[in-house]
């Protein structure tokens, strides 16, 4: 039995990529009824005659799956920031990283319009940069000018299903169309004030890169920054500096507070973690512990 990929979900059909050819599929009614939906970005067995009459007879585990944008076995999440106009917020960019990290994705990050920066805020940001790549992070840095610096981000999205999200007013879809003028991918922006994107009735779909080698997402990732899902202790395992350390800490389940002993802390007095990324691990923890209770 064939295996493909589910690459777009339309009116009750479900467009299986396989061999380098589309199959139109409608899933088994046992789905339904076990209340399963097949997602984008599904891999899954089907059975068809010819390209238009297909069913799925099996969705395979998933790696991982979002719930706005609705897709499964995303590889990595590229979060695209402006160094100015808008100007980077590290603060923000955090709060993407925790939720990508909960989410069992790898995040990539993505500073564009570096060369309207100039002198000490040109400091600042390489010393921001400097921090994230020590924790682990990849960044990459782009120009306006041009998208100069896309062949980089173009060599990363290679072999990989990936989403695009991050501070609106960046240029998502200019960054896209340059990647694939092609795409026209149309990015609905994230307020940074509430935090919340504009809801939208769009379908989720893959598009294919470079004749198939990468998958990109054609709707912009995270559309809540709300942490609905995450539980307090387990916010620093979003925090890679914070996770390595957390065997060191003297309680377990310590989180990081005042608890006596604590090597998070410790770390933070030491300059080993920086103070900033400290400050937004407290400041998330305690969003999540006003969380009203869902019953």
């Amino acid at each position: 039995m064939p295996r493909g990929k589910i690459i777009k979900a339309l009116s009750g059909f479900y467009y299986v990529l396989h061999d380098g050819k589309i199959t139109q599929c409608r899933g088994r009614g046992v789905f339904r009824k076990n209340k399963v939906t097949p997602l984008v970005g599904d891999y899954v067995e089907f059975q068809a005659d010819n390209e238009r009459d297909g069913y799925i007879m099996e969705i395979l585990p998933r790696e991982n799956e979002l719930v706005r944008p609705p897709i499964a076995n995303v590889d990595q999440a590229v979060l695209l920031f402006s160094a100015k106009e808008p100007d980077f917020s590290t603060a923000l960019l955090d709060r993407f990283l925790v939720l990508v990290e909960a989410s069992g994705i790898t995040p990539i990050i993505a500073v564009s319009k570096i060369d309207l920066l100039q002198g000490a805020e040109l400091e600042q940001l390489e010393d921001y940069v400097k921090d994230y790549r020590s924790i682990g992070y990849e960044v990459f840095l782009t120009s306006s000018k041009r998208m100069k610096g896309i062949e980089f981000i173009l060599d990363a999205l290679r072999g990989k299903t990936s989403v695009f999200a991050g501070q609106s007013g960046v240029g998502k879809s200019s960054l896209l169309n340059a990647i694939n003028p092609e795409l026209s991918i149309k990015t609905d922006e994230i307020s940074t004030h509430l935090g919340r994107g504009r809801h939208t009735t769009r379908h989720v779909e893959l598009i294919e890169i470079e004749n198939g080698n990468g998958l990109v997402a054609d709707t912009p990732g995270f559309s809540s920054l709300d942490f609905e899902e995450l539980e307090a202790e387990y916010l620093s395992n979003c925090f890679p500096e914070m996770e390595s350390r957390r065997s060191a800490c003297k309680f377990r389940g310590c989180l990081h507070l005042n608890e006596p002993k604590c090597a998070i802390k410790l770390a933070v007095e030491n300059n080993e973690i920086a103070e900033y990324r400290y400050q937004h691990y407290l400041q998330f923890l305690q969003e999540i512990k006003d969380r009203k209770p869902r019953y």
